[in-house]
């Protein structure tokens, strides 16, 4: 008989307990409506290569693009790093977080002249247009 009591007098503490629970949580969430909560941490920064190409600036579509940079050391061997990828039907290709300073920039399409140059980068929001040409022709 006392295993019972000590039963139900556990069921009826844990129900109880439940209860409070869900109405603190319920008062927490109106007043977290009350009062908006910081603004979320500003959005990383990407740089947009637009790629277009011939006498006609038509997009590139689907062509690679490389950045390729260094990150130098004071001690031991300089880090080299390559970032790759391809552009849309729009002719452009975003690179999330792009490093500053000097960046190599290579650009392959099938059908197009390779493309590859140093930049300077200083604005990580940048817009680098790029114009390809056709490749010469072979007799």
């Amino acid at each position: 008989m006392t295993k019972i009591r000590v039963t139900c007098l556990l069921l009826a503490l844990c129900w109880t307990a439940a209860v409070h629970a869900q109405s603190s949580s319920s008062t927490a969430a109106q007043s977290s409506n009350d009062h908006p909560q910081a603004a979320p941490a500003t959005p990383a920064k990407r740089l947009t290569i637009e790629v277009t190409g011939g006498d006609k600036n038509v997009a590139v579509d689907s062509a690679s693009v490389y950045v390729k940079f260094v990150e130098v050391k004071k001690i031991g061997k300089d880090k080299k790093y390559e970032l790759n990828v391809k552009t849309n039907r729009e002719g452009i290709a975003h690179i999330p977080d792009p490093p500053l300073g000097k960046v190599l920039i290579q650009i392959v399409a099938d059908g197009w002249k390779t493309y590859g140059q140093y930049h300077d980068l200083t604005d990580p929001g940048a817009v680098i247009k790029i114009h390809l040409e056709r490749p010469p022709k072979w007799y």
